[in-house]
C-alpha cells in the first residue's frame, strides 16, 4: 500500500511511524470476509500457520480494515472454520488510521487520549510520534486491550493503556491536548471536554441508526463547550458498545395507520450522504428495517421504541407511506430533507457542529439545525 502517494500520509513524522510499525505484530490473526448470495457472510479466519505466511502477510499490509473479533467474544483463535457473526472489534485500514493522526494536529509533546485501542496499531503510531509516555489509550473489553497490551510491548511501545468505558475518557493522562476516537458516537462525550485543555482538538465519527456517519474536528472553546465540523470523505467505524441500536421491535402494523402519497424516497435512508445525515437528525431514536419483497410486512420501515413508524406502501410508480403511533416519523424526514434541499443541498464538510452542557446541535448553512440525542 502506498499511503505516501496517495495523500494520507502528508509529514515526515508521521511516514517514520508507518515505516517503522510493524502492522503485522498488530494482527497476528484475523477474519477475512466471505459474501454469500445464499446466506449470511462468513468469517474465514486467517493466520499465519492457518493460512500460509504469503497469504496472511500480505493482507495484513493490504490497505483494509481487518475484523479481529465477532459477537463481542469469538477471536478467530476460537474457530476453525469459517463462521457468521457481528463484528465487535477490528483493525481500522491504515489510510484512514493515519489521515485521522494528521487531521488531529499534534505538535511534540501533544498529550493524548485514545478512545477504542483496538488491536493497538494505532496506539503504536502514535507513541511513535510523540513518545508513550504522552499517549493513553482506553478500550472497554479487556481481552481485546489485553492483546493490544502485548503487542505493543512486542513492538517495544508501553502507554498508558485502561480498560474502561471510553466516554468516561480517562483521569490518568489528562488534562489532555487531543482526543482521538476510533470508535463512533452518538452524541460527543461531556467527560471529553471536562479532561481536555482550552484550545484542545477533538476527532470523533458522529453516526446514528440509519447509518449517518461523518468524522467530525472539534476544539474546545471553554468549560464544557466546543464547536466544529464535519471533515469531507467517508468515514464509518464500529458503534461504541454503549451507543448500539437496542434490537428492532416491530409494532402491530393490522390496524393500520394514516396513509398518503410521498415524493421521497425510501432511498434517503439507505444512501450515505449529507441526505441521510439529515433525515437520521430528525429522527434520531429511528431504526430502518428492509423486508423482501415476498414478505407481508412493508419492503422498507421505519420503527421507533415508542411504536411510532412509518412504512412505505404501494405498487410501482407511487409512493405512499403509512404512518402510525406517536409520531409521524416521515412527516418530521421529509421536513429535514426539504430544508437540506432549499439551502442547496450543501455538502456534510459545510455542517456546523455546537457542543455545550446543555446540549449539542448540528446546523446546515442556512441556519436550520437538529439536537443530538446526548441523554
Amino acid at each position: 500500500m502506498d499511503l505516501v502517494g496517495a495523500g494520507h500520509v502528508r509529514s515526515k513524522e508521521w511516514r517514520a511511524a508507518v515505516e517503522d510499525v510493524p502492522r503485522e505484530e498488530f494482527i497476528p490473526e484475523f477474519f477475512a470476509k466471505i459474501d454469500r448470495t445464499d446466506g449470511p457472510t462468513l468469517w474465514d479466519p486467517i493466520s499465519a500457520e492457518r493460512s500460509g505466511a504469503e497469504r496472511w502477510l500480505r493482507l495484513a499490509y493490504e490497505d483494509l480494515s481487518h475484523v479481529t473479533q465477532l459477537n463481542g467474544q469469538i477471536s478467530p483463535a476460537d474457530v476453525l472454520e469459517p463462521v457468521d457473526g457481528n463484528p465487535t472489534s477490528s483493525s481500522t485500514m491504515p489510510s484512514l488510521v493515519v489521515r485521522m493522526w494528521e487531521d488531529l494536529d499534534v505538535v511534540d509533546g501533544s498529550r493524548v487520549l485514545e478512545v477504542g485501542t483496538g488491536t493497538g496499531y494505532s496506539t503504536a503510531l502514535g507513541c511513535h510520534r510523540l513518545g508513550e509516555s504522552n499517549l493513553t489509550s482506553v478500550d472497554v473489553d479487556p481481552e481485546v486491550a489485553g492483546r493490544a497490551r502485548q503487542a505493543l510491548a512486542r513492538a517495544g511501545y508501553h502507554p498508558q493503556l485502561v480498560v474502561g468505558d471510553g466516554e468516561e475518557g480517562s483521569l490518568r493522562g489528562a488534562p489532555y491536548d487531543r482526543i482521538i476516537a476510533t470508535c463512533s458516537f452518538r452524541y460527543v462525550p461531556q467527560a471529553w471536554l471536562q479532561q481536555s485543555k482550552l484550545g484542545a482538538i477533538i476527532l470523533v465519527t458522529l453516526s446514528g441508526w440509519l447509518g449517518g456517519t461523518g468524522l467530525v474536528k472539534l476544539t474546545v472553546t471553554g468549560d464544557g463547550t466546543a464547536e466544529g465540523q464535519f471533515l469531507p470523505g467517508y468515514v464509518s467505524f464500529m458503534p461504541s458498545r454503549a451507543h448500539n441500536p437496542q434490537p428492532v421491535v416491530i409494532p402491530d402494523l393490522s390496524e393500520g395507520g394514516v396513509s398518503r402519497e410521498t415524493t421521497l424516497a425510501p432511498d434517503v435512508l439507505t444512501t450515505y450522504g449529507p441526505g441521510q445525515l439529515v433525515a437520521q437528525l430528525a429522527v434520531p431514536e429511528a431504526q430502518h428495517v428492509s423486508f423482501g419483497p415476498d414478505s407481508d410486512l412493508p419492503e422498507h420501515l421505519l420503527v421507533q421504541p415508542d411504536d411510532s413508524y412509518a412504512a412505505f406502501r404501494g405498487g410501482p410508480g407511487r409512493r405512499i407511506i403509512e404512518q402510525g403511533g406517536p409520531q409521524r416519523l416521515w412527516d418530521q424526514v421529509e421536513s429535514a430533507v426539504e430544508s437540506w434541499h432549499s439551502s442547496g443541498e450543501p455538502d456534510i464538510q459545510s455542517f456546523r457542529v455546537t457542543v455545550t452542557p446543555h446540549e449539542q446541535r448540528i446546523r446546515i448553512p442556512s441556519g436550520k439545525s437538529w439536537r443530538l440525542p446526548v441523554p
